[in-house]
């Protein structure tokens, strides 16, 4: 008699900054989604899928649960209740190094709406020099939520990492495999490489530049040694586009050539890499704009 399959669909929750793609990324076992210590680092929901003999599990990772005060952030916001919607489990990040706070709350509220089973995952353990406060504050969310259960994890070090991916495995149901087995995200290589670019941009650039970044891909030609990539950074200010570029385009270097090698070791062929910046005021309240941004959006239109 065959094992038992199962999958399911999980979405990964959580205030901005608390490990949501670090732990994606930890779990699908390969980099499917950009990482930075700045809040709002992931703009739209991002698929990663493990699969395993007898089971696989979709993944969608979503952008923190924040106030929206922009067109963007609105958009943020809805792609975060979509991913509510028909899952199968969800995972609430808690961020371990830090005490809770009344925006935790506002933010768990959403889950409890979702009247789906939920895991408390407390992250960045790794980085916790006194581990007493782990006690306390799982106890403040036990209080918030019935959640199934509380788990304490570090996506770098991978502690923990087995107890949740047990717990994960548990609260699938029984059924197939909805993709292929080398299928680990549903993200075209073009959005990936606008990612990674803008990923670079977050670990050279000050706090002023972050929220203010787009990157958008405007060619992509494949050879048979080499992918050409033309990408254009956006920015909204003109001082913030010297602060990209750097004095004498140190920074625009940079950027350009750790994306270029994180590119070669993902996408697995030499890439020639060209970058331009150009501000464009107020992109984030730029429906147009904002949808030019989204590949969803882009294949709906491509498909109609």
């Amino acid at each position: 008699m065959p094992e038992r399959h199962v999958s399911g669909f999980v979405s990964i929750l959580g205030r901005p900054n608390s490990g949501k793609s670090t732990l994606l990324n930890a779990l699908v076992g390969s980099k499917v989604a950009i990482v930075a210590d700045k809040p709002q680092t992931t703009r739209t929901t991002i698929q990663g899928v493990l699969t395993l003999p007898q089971a696989q599990v979709i993944f969608l990772d979503t952008p923190g649960i924040h106030r929206a005060d922009s067109a963007f952030n609105k958009r943020m916001m809805d792609a975060v209740r979509t991913a509510l919607d028909e899952r199968d489990l969800l995972l609430y990040l808690a961020d371990g190094t830090r005490e809770p706070r009344e925006s935790d709350s506002q933010a768990i509220d959403m889950v409890k709406k979702a009247d789906t089973p939920a895991i408390l995952v407390m992250t960045k353990i790794d980085l916790l020099k006194d581990k007493s406060v782990l006690l306390p504050r799982l106890d403040y969310y036990r209080s918030l939520a019935d959640f199934v259960e509380f788990i304490p994890i570090s996506a770098v070090t991978g502690d923990g990492l087995d107890r949740l991916r047990e717990a994960i495995l548990k609260g699938m149901p029984e059924g197939p495999a909805y993709f292929p087995e080398d299928h680990i995200t549903d993200q075209p290589e073009r959005f990936l490489a606008a990612e990674l670019i803008r990923e670079k941009i977050l670990h050279a650039t000050r706090e002023e530049v972050p929220h203010s970044v787009a990157v958008v891909v405007d060619r992509w030609e494949e050879g048979p040694r080499l992918t050409r990539i033309l990408a254009t950074i956006f920015v909204e200010k003109t001082g913030q586009k010297g602060i990209v570029i750097g004095a004498g385009g140190s920074i625009l270097k940079r950027v350009g050539t750790e994306a270029r090698e994180e590119m070669e070791r993902l996408f697995g062929t030499r890439i020639f890499l060209e970058l331009h910046v150009k501000v464009r005021p107020g992109w984030r309240e730029d429906p147009t704009f904002l949808n030019a941004l989204d590949w969803r959006t882009m294949a709906m239109r491509d498909d109609s």
